[in-house]
C-alpha cells in the first residue's frame, strides 16, 4: 500500500501527516492557504514545523482566483468518491448560500456555536463531517435546527459534510491519517459498515506494551481514553474505526488483532474484550475525528489557493 504520509506531500505539498504533527493539529484554531514564507513552516520529515506562529496557528501566503460553490461541490464529491460509499445521511453540499466562496471554515460538527464563529471570522463557507441532514431526523424544521438553519440562510453560508467517505478515505480518512501517524505498517482497510470497509489496520514495526499503547493512543488524539487492558502485553496489531464504532470490536477480533481503538464504548464491549483477550481503548468521538476534517481543510487550501480556517467546538465524548 502506498505510504499515506508520502501521497499527503505529493498531493497536496503544504501538510506532512508525521507524528509530530498531531500534537499541532489539535489546536483550537488553525490557519491554511497562504504560501509566503512556507520554508519557514514546513519540514517534511518531522511533520508540520511553526517557527512563527504559536502550535494551534499554520499560516500561509497564497492567493488564487475565485472558487464558485459548485466548482467545489464537484471537486470534492469526486475526490472523496461520495457516490461509491453508502451511508445514512447526504454527503456533500447541504444547504447552499453564496456563489463565490471567499474563505473556508471546516471543522467536525455543526453547530449553532460553529456558525457563529464561522460567520465572525468572515467565512462564506463551511465543511464539516458530521452535518445538519441525517436519514432519520424528525422532517420537521423546528426547535435547535430551525435555528441553525436559519442562521446559515440568513448569513447565505454555504454548508458542506462529508461523513463515512472522510472516514474510510485512504489517504486524508480519518482511520488512514491514524495508523500512518502511528508508524504502522502493512495497512489494509478492515471493518465492514453499510457494505464497505471503514477502517484501517496494521502491525507496530516493533510491538509496544499495555501502557505505551495507552500513551500512542493518547498523544495522537490529544485524549484520555478509557482502556481495556485485556488484550496481551506485547501488542503487535491494531486496528482503529473512529467514532462510534464500539460494535466493530467483534471485526477486529476476527481479525485477530491485539488491539482495537474507536471513539466510544457501550456497557457489553468490557466483557467482549475481557473474553476475547484484546486491548480496547475508546479516545472519544470527536477527538478521533479531527484529523480527516482538519486535513481537507489543509488540501481545500493548497488545491485552491483559498484561506481555510479549522475551528475547534469540543465535545468531551
Amino acid at each position: 500500500m502506498t505510504d499515506l504520509t508520502d501521497s499527503l506531500r505529493a498531493d497536496f505539498d503544504i501538510i506532512s501527516v508525521g507524528q509530530a504533527a498531531f500534537p499541532s493539529i489539535m489546536g483550537k484554531r488553525a490557519f491554511y492557504g497562504q504560501k509566503q514564507d512556507r520554508k519557514n513552516y514546513i519540514n517534511s520529515k518531522q511533520g508540520v514545523h511553526i517557527s512563527k506562529y504559536n502550535k494551534n496557528r499554520l499560516l500561509y501566503q497564497q492567493r488564487g482566483k475565485l472558487l464558485s460553490c459548485e466548482r467545489l461541490e464537484r471537486y470534492l464529491n469526486e475526490f472523496l468518491k461520495v457516490k461509491k460509499v453508502r451511508d445514512y445521511c447526504p454527503n456533500g453540499l447541504q444547504v447552499e448560500g453564496k456563489r463565490e466562496i471567499r474563505r473556508v471554515v471546516v471543522s467536525v460538527s455543526a453547530s449553532f456555536e460553529l456558525f457563529e464563529k464561522a460567520a465572525a471570522s468572515g467565512a462564506d463557507t463551511i465543511i464539516v463531517h458530521h452535518g445538519l441532514l441525517w436519514d432519520k431526523q424528525d422532517r420537521v424544521v423546528r426547535g435547535g435546527f430551525r435555528r441553525r438553519l436559519s442562521f446559515l440562510l440568513e448569513h447565505d453560508m454555504n454548508l458542506f459534510a462529508f461523513h463515512l467517505p472522510l472516514d474510510c478515505h485512504p489517504i486524508l480518512g480519518n482511520n488512514a491519517l491514524a495508523v500512518q501517524a502511528l508508524g504502522l505498517s502493512a495497512l489494509r482497510p478492515f471493518g465492514e459498515h453499510n457494505g464497505q470497509l471503514i477502517g484501517f489496520c496494521g502491525r507496530f514495526r516493533r510491538p509496544v506494551s499495555s501502557d505505551g499503547l495507552y500513551d500512542k493512543i493518547r498523544d495522537l488524539y490529544g485524549s484520555q481514553p478509557l482502556h481495556f487492558a485485556y488484550g496481551p502485553k506485547s501488542v503487535s496489531t491494531l486496528g482503529i474505526i473512529s467514532g462510534g464504532a464500539q460494535e466493530d470490536i467483534h471485526d477486529a477480533i476476527k481479525e485477530g488483532l491485539d488491539a482495537y481503538v474507536t471513539g466510544e464504548v457501550s456497557e457489553y464491549v468490557m466483557q467482549v474484550a475481557k473474553e476475547a483477550g484484546i486491548h480496547f481503548l475508546a479516545a472519544g468521538h470527536y477527538a478521533t475525528e479531527r484529523i480527516g476534517i482538519r486535513a481537507l481543510g489543509a488540501h481545500v487550501a493548497a488545491k485552491f489557493r483559498l484561506p481555510v480556517e479549522y475551528i475547534d467546538v469540543p465535545v468531551p465524548v
